[in-house]
């Protein structure tokens, strides 16, 4: 969705797979930048803007793309000769719609809305019809009627969304690359694309950083079963089937590491001298979720009554957790907010520049040792870490942000990934 070529391009690909006999179904997102565009102007307003405004302003470019793909594909249908008779007698080949024409109903979360329900009696009658529906991905409506938005990578979940709710026999998210690949390319020019992967390695790799799929589409297809098919917007060639473990067979858990995952956008909050009143944690991160913030990696320490003595920080001990880089300001406020009011006396230490790097697999359930391999061979870099988290198939470990590249680099190679066919 870079340029208009790009969206005939599309418009092309539509016609010609509905002439195949297939009934097409197209989710669109923003045409290329335009979202970060209108992130800018809402950020030179307000740093913390997520509000039923902001949603109203950034779903725009959805609205943008749906008009221009169903005008390609309306136009080049007309111009498509013999055919012409056909779509003159039901007059249009594509018709547009926003969320809330379909009824795509959503949460009141501005920004990171979630989908409950979409009501597809509009969609089947208009496929019917022979005609293809054009859909705004990103966006839907609360109870309220509100324009609400799904958070970045957010068309992915619309389509998955739209393709569970008509039992589709198949979903292909086009993107700007031509598969999942064992690590970001830009990182390391060993990266080789993976063929097949299972939902879970898939969840597991777009919640650690790999942006190519939003980590509620791939929730979203395992729990309906959804076949994704990750490809190339520019390149008609095969890329990557996200699919159910007993889909790859046993061969899957003979690969112990799936693949290496990296996000540079990490802050770590460091809460010190907690006060040891009941529930204090439970406080802290309730108030963050009431927010929407996602909490990742989190480490407490609390130190027994005979240890705590005068001049060290307290009963309460010391909790250290990590979130995003767009939820850092939110975040803030949110305990700020708390020291004010409840944790008096705690102390509250930022620390940016911060990057996680994970190792993912399914085999990793069957395989001992990828935690000491994976410390091994950071530590032979020279990359310190700050903290860890684990799960039955990924490991997680918080560097500095310089290092990422490096300790990227340092796993691919030490696991083998380059192997992987």
């Amino acid at each position: 969705m870079g340029s208009i070529e790009r969206i005939q391009r599309v418009a092309q690909w539509a016609l010609d797979s509905q002439a195949k006999g297939f009934d097409i179904v197209l989710v669109v997102s923003a045409m290329s930048g335009e979202t970060n565009r209108l992130v800018e102007l809402a950020t030179q307003i307000n740093p913390i803007p997520y509000s039923s405004e902001y949603d109203l302003l950034i779903a725009s470019g959805e609205q943008v793309a749906v008009g221009l793909v169903t005008l390609a594909i309306n136009t080049q249908a007309q111009q498509m000769g013999s055919s012409a008779t056909e779509i003159q007698s039901r007059k249009i080949a594509a018709k547009g719609f926003l969320g809330h024409h379909i009824g795509i109903r959503t949460d009141r979360v501005f920004s990171k809305a979630r989908i409950q329900a979409i009501d597809t009696v509009l969609l089947k009658k208009v496929i019917s019809e022979g005609v293809i529906p054009v859909i705004a991905g990103f966006q839907g409506v609360d109870p309220e009627n509100n324009i609400t938005t799904l958070g970045r990578g957010g068309s992915d979940t619309s389509a998955v969304a739209i393709a569970a709710a008509l039992e589709a026999d198949d979903c292909e998210i086009y993107t700007d690359v031509d598969g999942v690949y064992t690590t970001d390319p830009r990182l390391c020019q060993e990266a080789t694309k993976i063929r097949r992967i299972s939902y879970e390695e898939m969840m597991e790799l777009a919640s650690l950083g790999a942006k190519v799929l939003q980590i509620r589409s791939v929730e979203l297809a395992a729990k309906y079963q959804i076949p994704l098919h990750v490809r190339s917007s520019f390149q008609p060639v095969p890329g990557t089937r996200v699919v159910s473990r007993d889909s790859l067979g046993e061969k899957m858990e003979q690969v112990v590491v799936a693949g290496v995952a990296a996000d540079p956008s990490q802050v770590k909050f460091t809460l010190q001298n907690l006060p040891e009143s009941s529930g204090g944690v439970a406080k802290i991160f309730g108030a963050l979720s009431e927010a929407a913030i996602v909490v990742d990696i989190i480490v407490q320490d609390v130190p027994s009554h005979r240890s705590a003595g005068p001049g060290q920080w307290g009963n309460g001990g010391t909790l250290s957790f990590t979130v995003s880089k767009p939820d850092f300001l939110k975040a803030r406020k949110v305990l700020e907010d708390l020291k004010e009011t409840q944790l008096q006396g705690c102390r509250m230490v930022e620390e940016e520049g911060l990057a996680k790097v994970s190792v993912v697999g399914v085999g990793m359930q069957h395989h001992p040792g990828v935690a000491s391999k994976m410390f091994a061979l950071l530590a032979a870099s020279g990359i310190p870490i700050k903290l860890i988290s684990t799960s039955e198939i990924k490991i997680s470990c918080l560097i500095a942000e310089g290092q990422m590249k490096q300790a990227v680099e340092s796993l691919h190679r030490g696991f083998e990934l380059h192997r992987i066919e």
